[in-house]
């Protein structure tokens, strides 16, 4: 399973490269705070969906006492900037995606995750600000519920 999430998060980052050389500004690399904590990263496909990509550590939904453990996901996200009546760039965005844990000498775990949040997106500068909830549904390697909240910021290149 370890070699599996390097595998998916190396593919994910050179779809991410050649999207972001391809269109202006459609892809954000930024960093995390909360459960996870690490590397943010954001692909735009359309004025309203992106792909979502964390890479981090998390020390906080262990439920199997055993120490901090890396933190992969992927979601696809929706956006609806008309939700909030504001000057600025506010959307409301929701999704769903995946999440692997992998965790040293023991078995990883994979969740499926829906994901709920807000950012900001102001006008003048290529950055978003961004507040996120994740419920997940662990499936392996015994089912349970988690949930991952981060606040972060990214620089859109």
């Amino acid at each position: 399973m370890k070699h599996l999430s390097y595998a998916i998060l190396i593919l994910c980052l050179i779809l991410a490269i050649q999207f972001s050389s391809a269109q202006e500004r459609n892809f954000g690399l930024g960093v995390m705070i909360g459960e996870p904590t690490g590397i943010s990263a954001k692909l735009w496909t359309t004025n309203d969906n992106a792909f979502d990509f964390g890479l981090g550590w998390t020390a906080f939904n262990n439920r199997y006492n055993s120490g901090s453990y890396v933190h992969f996901h992927m979601d696809y996200l929706w956006h609806s900037f008309g939700a909030l009546h504001a000057t600025e760039r506010i959307p409301l965005y929701y999704g769903i995606g995946g999440r692997i844990n992998t965790r040293p000498g023991n078995e990883s775990s994979f969740a499926v995750r829906g994901v709920f949040g807000i950012a900001w997106m102001p006008r003048s500068t290529p950055i978003d600000i961004f507040f996120e909830l994740a419920p997940s549904l662990e499936l392996t390697p015994s089912s349970g519920f988690a949930l991952d909240a981060a606040v972060g910021i990214r620089y859109f290149f």
